[in-house]
């Protein structure tokens, strides 16, 4: 019995942990050094479905939530409803959403799978990876909560429930809400 515990406790951790695709970074090639709460946000430039560019920098003023994930991963899928409600419950407050996606079909991966699911995110292309390399991500899904100041002040690995009420009270905060 204890044997079976142990087992499912494992299971749970591997699952809840997020998904990898086996590439570079997660092989350890990054050169960049993992990105801790506390310190400045690496600044990095994407560009969104329509090809607008957005700069992190840019963004000062603005909590910004910077999330990497791929239409492949399912515990990216299962958070993406929440992601969309806590945009909406933000809207007209200093914030800002960058779901950074990792698919190497870029920007056709990511509408096919938005037209199947119903589901729209501020979607930026990250298919090379840059920016998960900047960050030094294990997997996805993976967030950064960036303050005004552009300091990291939570990082999550895995899936979350980000419309949750403790969620945007404590982006509210962080913004000055």
């Amino acid at each position: 019995m204890k044997r079976l515990i142990a087992l499912l406790l494992v299971m749970l951790a591997v699952v809840t942990a997020g998904c990898s695709k086996g590439d570079e970074r997660a092989k350890g090639k990054s050169s960049a050094a993992k990105v801790v709460e506390g310190t400045m946000a690496p600044d990095f430039t994407a560009r969104d479905m329509a090809g607008k560019e957005v700069k992190l920098s840019d963004l000062r003023g603005k909590v910004a939530l910077v999330n990497f994930w791929a239409t492949w991963c399912p515990p990216c899928r299962e958070e993406i409803p929440s992601m969309v409600k806590l945009n909406q419950a933000m809207a007209g407050k200093p914030f800002q959403m960058l779901a950074l996606s990792i698919d190497e079909g870029g920007k056709g991966a990511i509408e096919q799978f938005f037209a199947k699911s119903g589901q729209t995110l501020p979607a930026y292309l990250d298919g090379e990876q840059k920016v998960a390399g900047l960050y030094g991500t294990t997997g996805v899904p993976e967030t950064f909560v960036v303050d005004k100041k552009g300091v990291i002040r939570k990082k999550i690995i895995g899936g979350m429930d980000w419309s949750a009420p403790e969620v945007i009270d404590y982006l509210n905060g962080l913004a000055g809400q």
